[in-house]
């Protein structure tokens, strides 16, 4: 029994290092976590246009003009920011 417990023990600790590993590269790395949020809030988006259409627009459609909207509305926030605070930038 004490070579399951040791083996355990080892494959804890290599799952905390993953965790922590992962946790270090969020940290590091922002975009992949927008664009996560962004998909996520897509799915609210997307059927709020599929129903103020009428069903003219197939679910996929709407889908993409959802996705259209978030990245216009993105980049018009980003470009305020870059107008109005370039020192930053």
């Amino acid at each position: 029994m004490k070579p399951v417990q040791s083996r355990r023990t080892i494959l804890a600790s290599q799952v905390l290092e993953e965790i922590t590993e992962i946790w270090c590269q969020w940290r590091r790395q922002k975009l992949p976590l927008y664009l996560f949020l962004a998909m996520c809030f897509n799915l609210v988006v997307a059927p709020m246009v599929y129903g103020a259409t009428g069903e003219q627009l197939s679910r996929s459609q709407s889908w993409g003009l959802g996705l259209l909207g978030l990245t216009t509305l993105g980049l018009s926030i980003y470009l305020f920011f870059v107008m109005f605070v370039p020192e930053k930038f």
